[in-house]
């Protein structure tokens, strides 16, 4: 007999989360379970000049774009139809510059979360952010970087490929990907090693498109990835493109539980998508986990 959305809610919810953080924390030491991170793993990151906060969710996004000034309601809703506005007046260029300028040419404090995160060594960690906090971290070891594209010509693929030499980045192809090395993996794009972004509307339908038909994720990862946990850090599902971004980024997650959904104060639909894709709400932000 099939769950009510009511009953697969209920069934899906650890409010005082204990047990759940205890699961996260033991399958993050044995590599079976995978961090999802979104805007609010950032929460707490400021200029290292100005003590601004680093522009990360949606809103605040927009109004670094437009100098602090506010568009309308219906552009103010998501970023990424914001950027297509803008993208359409000042071209795409315009929209590579000011992301870049944004997290690869101001100095930001670091973040206690990714800190924790790379000290961990852990195998797979999955950035959905476009700054370099993890980069920059992960300095100090031989890792395999993917960052994910979008409207390339001539292939299907939408993502580079590189491996960290411990002193700069190297092209590698799939078949030189050695899942021996820690991966991170950053769908919505990154300034290092040359800019790289998903940011417009007319980018998420390109990549979706692509993720969809599985030419997002290279065929090693798409085998590494069988049968992980994830556990949702700093990451809302208000919107469609988070939503569909993470059901594709976590398919082929473990049958019983495809893992945790750490949002303090999920709103019923939040709560209704984690069900919907087997991640278990936990009433509680990244802090209580690091805690």
């Amino acid at each position: 007999m099939s769950l009510t959305a009511a009953e697969s809610v209920h069934r899906h919810h650890s409010p005082l989360c204990p047990n759940a953080l205890a699961d996260i924390l033991e399958g993050l030491s044995d590599g079976s379970v995978v961090p999802c991170l979104g805007p609010g793993a950032l929460t707490g990151v400021v200029d290292s000049k100005d003590q601004s906060p680093i522009p990360a969710d949606s809103n605040s996004l927009i109004l670094s774009m437009t100098g602090g000034q506010p568009m309308s309601p219906k552009l103010m809703f998501e970023f990424s139809r914001a950027a297509m506005h803008v993208e359409n007046k000042k071209g795409r260029n315009y929209i590579e510059r000011f992301l870049t300028r944004i997290y690869a040419e101001r100095t930001w404090t670091q973040s206690p979360l990714h800190h924790w995160l790379a000290a961990q060594r852990l195998p797979y960690i999955i950035d959905c952010n476009r700054d370099t906090q993890l980069q920059t971290l992960y300095a100090d070891r031989p890792y395999t970087l993917i960052v994910g594209t979008a409207r390339l010509g001539g292939t299907h693929y939408r993502f580079h490929l590189y491996q960290w030499e411990g002193n700069r980045y190297r092209v590698i192809s799939q078949e030189q990907l050695d899942t021996s090395l820690p991966i991170l993996f950053k769908p919505l794009g990154s300034p290092w090693p040359k800019p790289t972004y998903v940011a417009s509307d007319a980018d998420f339908v390109d990549y979706f498109t692509e993720l969809m038909g599985g030419f997002a994720i290279p065929e090693a990862v798409k085998r590494l990835r069988l049968d992980k946990r994830y556990v949702m850090l700093g990451m809302n599902f208000t919107r469609d493109t988070e939503r569909m971004l993470v059901s594709d980024l976590i398919y082929g997650a473990a049958a019983a539980e495809a893992g945790w959904a750490l949002i303090e104060g999920a709103t019923a639909k939040e709560q209704q998508f984690c069900a919907r894709q087997r991640l278990s709400w936990v009433d509680a932000d990244w802090q209580r986990l690091m805690g």
